[in-house]
């Protein structure tokens, strides 16, 4: 393994709750003077990438949906799962073109192994 490989190891962040594609999240991300900015969300789609690996929550207020993407190691962001979506995608990028009710996710409540 070469210098780079080791080091981008070591960043790597295990404490993160396990979650997937589909499952409503709660991030939050320390700012300056103990401030915190939260964002709720139905993660959409999580890229894999070693050290640069990320996030995408997407999130309707008011009728304005927003998207938002994090990167998944970063040392001052907090996830937590508030929901366990049921989904049969990888990516739920078809969720831009729906509204209202068609856009919810079902809840899986079946229980963890």
């Amino acid at each position: 393994m070469n210098l780079i490989q080791e080091i981008e190891q070591r960043a790597l962040r295990t404490d993160h709750p396990h979650f997937k594609v589909g499952d409503e999240l709660d991030v939050s991300m320390k700012l300056d003077e103990g401030r915190a900015l939260s964002f709720k969300g139905v993660l959409i789609a999580r890229k894999n990438r070693g050290i640069r690996s990320s996030i995408t929550l997407r999130k309707t207020t008011q009728g304005v949906a927003v998207e938002k993407v994090f990167p998944l190691h970063h040392p001052l962001l907090t996830i937590t799962r508030l929901k366990k979506g049921r989904v049969r995608r990888a990516k739920l990028y078809y969720l831009r073109n729906l509204a209202g009710r068609a856009a919810r996710i079902r809840e899986d409540v079946r229980k963890d192994k």
